[in-house]
Parts: structure tokens; sequence; C-alpha cells
């Protein structure tokens, strides 16, 4: 074999090795990218799966946990600061508005000036109305307050509980309407105990009027919380409702002061249930 075509053969082989040594180095890395590319994907997926997990649980707890506190909590009861430009104000401070109670009911005892006139308070269906009544209640504020309005034309209530008597006053707090009759007819059957409001959305106070016979639909619109039903003494409101009243303008005969004044000695609340 000639010298030449010797060298190129040894030349082709020495290329020949370098460059088999090359494929088998680039299959080695490789091979070592794709063992760490399938640790590093699954290590991923494990922390995902862990991430998921953890985050998971955390929501389940603060689902349980939100619930668990609203549960205790109650009903979310809303009461503002009055705006005493409105009327007088008798500040006895603000009812509590954790654990308020949202079932059975409570009694009510009027001991007035024309006899014993008893009513239920339905904490299922008004909470934040009763809780505000029984509240008022516990501090004296109905005592020694005379019911300043009676109709006896049209509508037909006896309406109380303003220390002042002008029809104006309250506590230094209102609140929001709940139960409101949308959906009964009469609306305001004989007996109802309802909360009186001004045109304000939120306008209850500790005003609240006894229906002494059923209003007819149309003449009082659903827009006063029923908050109870008298159980005794609803005859001595009928029969004071029979005395007339002195009204409050000439054109508006039915509507005024009642003839026979009405004054509340004392309310009182029962305990809540439980």
């Amino acid at each position: 074999m000639p010298t030449k075509d010797r060298q190129r053969q040894l030349a082709r082989a020495k290329l020949e090795r370098q460059m088999a040594r090359r494929a088998a180095a680039a299959k080695r890395r490789r091979q070592t990218q794709a063992a760490v590319g399938a640790g590093l994907a699954l290590l991923l997926v494990v922390v995902g799966v862990g991430f998921l997990v953890a985050n998971l649980s955390g929501d389940d707890d603060k689902k349980s946990s939100g619930t668990a506190t609203e549960a205790a909590s109650g009903p979310k009861c809303d009461y503002q600061k009055a705006d005493s430009s409105t009327g007088q104000v008798k500040d006895v401070g603000t009812p509590p508005t954790t654990n308020v109670p949202e079932t059975g009911t409570r009694t009510v005892t009027m001991a007035t000036s024309i006899g014993e006139i008893d009513f239920t308070l339905d904490q299922a269906a008004a909470p934040c109305t009763s809780n505000s009544f029984a509240f008022l209640a516990g501090k004296k504020f109905y005592d020694k307050t005379s019911c300043h309005r009676l109709t006896t034309a049209g509508i037909f209530v006896l309406q109380c509980g303003d220390p002042f008597a002008d029809g104006t006053g309250g506590p230094a707090y209102r609140y929001g309407t709940e139960n409101l009759p949308t959906n009964q007819h009469p609306p305001y059957p004989a007996g109802t105990i309802a909360m009186a409001k001004s045109s304000e959305a939120i306008s209850v106070g500790s005003q609240f009027f006894i229906v002494y016979k059923d209003i007819p639909d149309g003449s009082l619109g659903a827009d006063y919380t029923v908050v109870g039903k008298v159980t005794k003494g609803l005859d001595l409101v009928a029969k004071a409702a029979e005395k007339g009243v002195t009204p409050a303008d000439p054109s508006n005969p039915g509507d005024g002061k009642p003839k026979q004044a009405v004054t509340i000695n004392t309310l009182t609340v029962s305990p809540a249930a439980g």
C-alpha cells in the first residue's frame, strides 16, 4: 500500500474514532439531561400536589371557620347613629350585635294606665328588631312614656315608644326593616305589633304601633317591620280607640292623640330562651 494511502487511512480512522467518542459523549449528556429533567419534573409534580392539598385544606378550614363564626355571631344587625336633627334622642347606648337570638319568641309585658297588654317578640322572623326592643326594655327606655298617636280611620293603630311623646323621638341609633308583610292579606291584621319608621331607609328606632283592628289591603304599605303579636289586652286598646282622638290637624279628625291617655308604666321583656 503506498505511503500516502496509508496515511490517509490512518487519518480517516483517527477521525472516525474522534467522531465516535463525540457521539458517545453527546449520548451520555442527553441521557443525563433526560434523567435530570425527569427528576425535576417529578419534584415539581410532588411540590404542586402538596401545594394544592395544602391550599384546599386551608380553604376548607377557612370555610369551616367562617361558617362557625357566622353561626356563633347570629344575624348581622346594623345599628347606626341616629341623626338628632330629625328629632329628639334619648341615648341609652346601642344593642349588642353578637350572639343575637334568632329562634323562638320572648314575651313583652306592658303595664299601662288602661291595664296590662302583653305581646310576643318573634326572634326568628325579626331578630334585630327583637334584640333592639329587649335592649331598650332592659334600659327602662319605655317606662313612664305615653302612647302619643291613635288613628281611627283608614288605619287602626295605637302608636307608642317615643320617650318625648312628639312622634319624632327615639334612641341614639337607627336600623333597617325586616320581616315585611309583603305576602299577607291583610298585611296588618288585628293584634299585629309593628315598628314605626320614616321615609328614610335606616329609620327604625323605638316607636311601635299596636294594630287593634284589621288594616285593609292598600291602606298601609307593607313597609313596616312586623315584630310580634298581642296575646293579651287587645280589647283594652280597642276600647281606648272608641273614646276617639284629639286631632293634630282638624282636616284629619281620625288621627291624633288618644282622648283616653295611654301611659306605659313599665315594659319588661322575658329572658331569651337557652
